[in-house]
């Protein structure tokens, strides 16, 4: 093989190592141009991601704002009731229940919220007969529940329940109603006759509401054994004065005023706007009428 030859075999050797360092040099530069596209197009992917993050969590937001807030309702006024053989005073126990023994206590598995005491005396006037008198207080106390209402309110109901009861006795005769002013928020008074064999008694029943506290004063009286009959007018004052003296109890027992004839802001009606007893506590049956 001559110089000339050898030589021209040299240069295309040259020329093909050069070509195919080009080739190599291309494919390595069309690969690190593509990187920037991925990365662009996973940084928009991920920006995409994050915007529906917050969309969502904007979404919850203004759903937990327009939602309708948790019910809620006043507490009631008065939280607990007097010691039920106190809410009368001596003086007048004196007067109503001449020589009459100490009040009798009624159960309640829940004093600050049902109580209730009695009296009752029998003045025996020898061969004249004698006179028969019986005093029964009770207090009921609502508390308020977001199902049921507000304690006031509910005092009410069972305030128009009780007076329904009263005027519903069996065997009354000439029942009368009649509202009773300065007494509670509320108060009316119940008068009928009720004959028993031992004689007439004259019934008094004042039903009253003080807040969210319902009282029932039941008084009556009867002459016994030819004793003649007490007047109905006297006993009804007598009623009166005992249900101011309960209804001042019940107001002083929950830090009011001694002596007070209205515990509440309203008469007549529930308050405008007023935990924890059990419901079947609070819907008390009628106070019993006794009579002998």
């Amino acid at each position: 093989m001559s110089e000339g030859t050898m030589q021209l075999r040299a240069q295309r050797d040259q020329r093909d190592q050069q070509a195919k360092r080009a080739k190599r040099l291309t494919r390595v530069l069309v690969g690190a141009a593509a990187v920037p596209v991925m990365l662009v197009a996973a940084g928009c992917s991920s920006d995409s991601g994050s915007g529906d993050g917050k969309d969502k969590a904007a979404e919850e937001s203004a759903a937990s704002k327009s939602a309708s807030p948790s019910p809620t309702v006043q507490a009631a006024a008065f939280r607990k009731l007097p010691e039920p053989c106190s809410v009368v005073t001596k003086k007048t126990l004196d007067d109503l229940v001449p020589k009459g023994d100490s009040g009798k206590e009624g159960s309640s598995n829940d004093t600050a919220v049902r109580a209730s005491c009695s009296w009752d005396s029998l003045d025996d006037n020898g061969v004249k007969g004698s006179q028969f008198r019986w005093l029964s207080v009770s207090m009921l106390r609502f508390e308020s529940d977001v199902t049921r209402g507000e304690g006031d309110k509910l005092a009410h109901d069972y305030y128009q329940k009780q007076l329904k009861d009263a005027q519903g006795v069996e065997g009354a005769k000439s029942v009368k109603t009649a509202p009773v002013s300065g007494t509670g928020d509320e108060a009316s008074m119940v008068r009928y006759d009720l004959k028993k064999k031992e004689g007439t008694f004259k019934q008094q029943t004042v039903v009253a509401r003080v807040e969210n506290v319902v009282i029932t004063l039941d008084y009556n009286g009867a002459g016994l054994a030819g004793d003649k009959t007490p007047d109905a007018d006297d006993l009804a004052k007598d009623a009166q004065k005992a249900a101011k003296e309960a209804v001042a109890a019940v107001t002083k027992a929950n830090g009011g005023a001694d002596g007070g004839t209205s515990g509440g802001k309203s008469s007549g009606s529930p308050s405008a706007s007023k935990s924890p007893s059990d419901a079947a506590s609070q819907s008390a049956s009628a106070s019993p009428r006794k009579s002998g």
